[in-house]
């Protein structure tokens, strides 16, 4: 009996030493994903949890800008579209459509900030094809399942290729000047105008890499945004004043962006109130008339389709972009 009874007690030792085991087990496997992922944290995964936002951005900052270095035949491309309208429209239309020009002012010197932004525009669209070669080569699959901030992933890639774009409107600007154009705002106001080819380009950035998350191909990413660039352009005050065009272009004109764009570069460069879209004098005078109300026009949109932007890439997963 005693045998038996220790028998017993010792089934009972066993069954409660085996509960205790077992809820050692249990405490084990419950708390095991954190005891796995302290394990792992003192390995890579301590480094993707420490990941930050300006860390995140900086990343990306750095890779876009070597993957241009690498690939400098879309910056060639986006640049040379835009020379050659500065060359050949100087000299093959300045003469004629200097006549449409009020108070003397010389067809270079008005042309310059409508290059400078139509440099903005052919450069926001290398941003989206630059998305689609990362879907296509699986590198965009990979950075949706790393633990990077997209917030931080959009921004970085949009700061490389903000850079490359200033230093291109630094180009064409030294080739305006070079061509007879002048800059009445000085060094200043060239850098003005740098600063408002930025400020117009993300939206078109935006737009450009919305393109490619939902169209995933780079020719239909490419077809759609050369097809609005084109007539954004020719429909606005980018290479005459609206008051030589016909009344509809004028009507599309004051719903256009690259008006607003063109007209605060073209107040910086003239240092005058230059637009015409909007009737409004805010009383500070001379090109803060224009400028003032463009950049807020302007401002809005970026903020809007930049929105976008961000929210189509943070909707996307891995097997959307296969």
């Amino acid at each position: 009996m005693s045998t038996t009874g220790d028998g017993g007690s010792d089934g009972p030792a066993a069954t409660d030493g085996g509960s205790a085991e077992g809820g050692a087990s249990s405490e084990l496997r419950s708390d095991g994903g954190t005891t796995a992922a302290a394990t792992a944290a003192e390995g890579p995964t301590l480094e993707r949890s420490a990941n930050t936002f300006v860390g995140d951005v900086w990343t990306n900052f750095k890779r876009w800008n070597l993957k241009a270095v690498r690939n400098p035949f879309v910056l060639v491309v986006s640049l040379v579209q835009p020379i050659i309208f500065l060359v050949l429209f100087t000299q093959v239309f300045g003469n004629i459509a200097g006549r449409a020009l009020p108070g003397g002012i010389s067809y270079e010197t008005y042309l310059v900030p409508a290059i400078a932004i139509q440099v903005s525009l052919a450069a926001a669209v290398t941003s989206g094809v630059g998305l689609v070669n990362d879907i296509e080569e699986g590198m965009f699959e990979k950075v949706l399942v790393s633990p990077m901030n997209r917030t931080a992933v959009f921004l970085g890639k949009t700061l490389a290729e903000l850079l490359r774009i200033g230093i291109q409107i630094c180009i064409i600007l030294v080739l305006g000047v070079a061509l007879g154009a002048e800059v009445a705002t000085g060094v200043a106001g060239a850098l003005g105008i740098v600063a408002v080819g930025v400020l117009f380009s993300l939206w078109f950035i935006s737009f450009s890499n919305t393109l490619a998350v939902v169209t995933k191909d780079q020719e239909s990413t490419i077809i759609a945004a050369n097809l609005l660039q084109f007539p954004l352009l020719f429909l606005s005050s980018a290479f005459l004043p609206l008051e030589a065009l016909p009344g509809w272009i004028q009507t599309v004109a004051t719903l256009n962006p690259v008006t607003y764009g063109v007209d605060a570069a073209r107040a910086i460069i003239l240092d005058a109130d230059v637009m015409t879209v909007i009737d409004v004098s805010l009383g500070y005078g001379a090109a803060l008339d224009t400028i003032v109300p463009a950049v807020a026009v302007l401002g809005a949109l970026d903020l809007v389709l930049g929105a976008v932007a961000v929210y189509m890439l943070s909707r996307a997963t891995s097997s959307k972009v296969r």
